[in-house]
Formats: C-alpha cells, structure tokens, sequence
C-alpha cells in the first residue's frame, strides 16, 4: 500500500537532515521505495503494513531511534490524498480571489465535535476555517504571516497535526500517485 508521511517540525532551527538521509532512515526502518518531496519532511513510501497506528508507531519511534529527537508524523494512504486534492471546502472563487495560500492542517485523527466547534469559532471573513476528515483547512485573506488567527489555540484544541499548503499536496500527489 502507498502512504505518504508529513513529518513534523522537519528542518527547523537546528534539525537538519538531507532528503538523502530522510530516505535512508525510512529504508533503515524497513519501508519500501521511499521517495521526498521538498525539504520540509514529506515521504512517499510503501509498506504492506494496512494499520496506520502501527505504521505510525513504527515511524516515529524509528525516526526518534536513528535522529536522536521526536519526529511527529500524520500518515495518508493513496485514497486519502487523492480525496484531499478533490476536497473543495470553500467555493473555488474565494479561493481564486485569496491573496492567500489555501492552507491544510493534516491531523493524525478525527477531531472531536467540540475541538471543531472551538476551532470554527475562531474562522473570520478574514480567515476562513472549515474542516475535512481529519483535516482543518485554512483559507487566509492574506499571508500567514500577516494573519490574527490564533493558530497556537487552534492547535491546542487539535489532535497532532502538520501544516501544508494545498498546492505542496497537490504536486505531490500528481508526482507520485499518477
């Protein structure tokens, strides 16, 4: 089965590491063809492994074995992300018009009813939130940086999560699932 891992906090301050050495720790935790995408911990592999606690498992602790530090991760399988590029969570013109990056917070689980209500109700007209499966998307009107979005609270009312822009998963999606 075809998975793609989103590591974490990957190449940020002193945590370095190669896409070279990323695949060498993925082979060394015995899954198969890993591929990157990007220099920001985005690993396509295979792994006949079907239970994504334990896939999950197995990467972190190896990844925290060989790098010497925590590397939380959020799996996809194949069928994930090909229904995450399709998602259309705001009307395709507010996205067209955003001077804005459409923004996905991948989640390691489904969200309770009340971290979604929480969350939704930091969504502004300025920074519109909705949510998928175990996604939050975020469309900003403008940069992230420039946003007043409490992204501290919103993560603190989730389950892990990395973010990605819907662009970084779309062309790794198109590159390695076609």
């Amino acid at each position: 089965m075809i998975y793609a891992a989103f590591l974490r906090g990957m190449n940020l301050g002193n945590r370095r590491i190669t896409n070279d050495d990323l695949r060498a720790e993925f082979e060394r935790i015995g899954l198969d063809s890993p591929r990157t995408f990007q220099a920001a911990g985005n690993v396509v592999f295979e792994s006949p492994v079907k239970s994504e606690p334990k896939l999950t498992k197995l990467i972190e602790s190896g990844l925290e074995e060989g790098l010497g530090y925590a590397v939380p991760t959020v799996l996809r399988n194949a069928s994930e992300l090909a229904e995450l590029v399709g998602a259309e969570p705001f009307p395709a013109k507010d996205v067209k018009a955003s001077k804005g990056k459409l923004q996905v917070l991948l989640l390691a689980s489904k969200p309770t009813a009340a971290a979604r209500r929480t969350v939704l109700g930091h969504s502004t007209g300025e920074d519109r939130l909705a949510f998928g499966e175990r996604e939050l998307f975020w469309l900003p009107s403008g940069g992230i940086s420039d946003s007043d979005l409490d992204l501290r609270a919103i993560e603190k009312a989730l389950p892990t999560g990395t973010m990605r822009t819907r662009g970084t998963i779309e062309r790794l999606a198109a590159k390695f699932l076609d």
